[in-house]
């Protein structure tokens, strides 16, 4: 009884381990070693021939410095806040098309982030 031997397989995606998985660089809590982690995940994406894959871990190596400041912060500070500051000015410009002057937009933003009291009446009509 002869052997079936198949080809050896060229592709990219079947020569490489999976790397998505493995990006579990949260489970770190020195930044040393969620740097040297970062790394090597990094080369190992570099060597592979996914397009896609290279393009994040160059993302990852021009972002690393900010991303180990994550660790260097202990994991307390979180960009939670800030985000949802930014995505209430962003509706509340986005309310405010259409006003003549930045200051009654920057007024906007005051009353929609500070929760400030509206005025009764915006406008004198006679």
């Amino acid at each position: 009884m002869e052997i079936l031997r198949l080809p050896a397989v060229r592709h990219a995606a079947c020569q490489l381990p999976p790397l998505r998985p493995s990006l579990s660089i949260w489970d770190y809590n020195s930044p040393a070693w969620a740097g040297r982690f970062l790394d090597e995940w990094c080369r190992r994406t570099m060597r592979s021939r996914i397009e896609p894959f290279k393009k994040i871990a160059r993302s990852l190596r021009q972002h690393q410095e900010f991303i180990l400041n994550y660790f260097h912060a202990q994991k307390l500070i979180s960009s939670g806040v800030v985000e949802g500051l930014n995505n209430k000015a962003k509706v509340a410009m986005r309310k405010s098309y259409g006003f003549r002057t930045f200051r009654v937009l920057e007024l906007a933003l005051y009353h929609s982030l500070g929760r400030l009291a509206e005025p009764e009446l915006t406008h004198d009509f006679f």
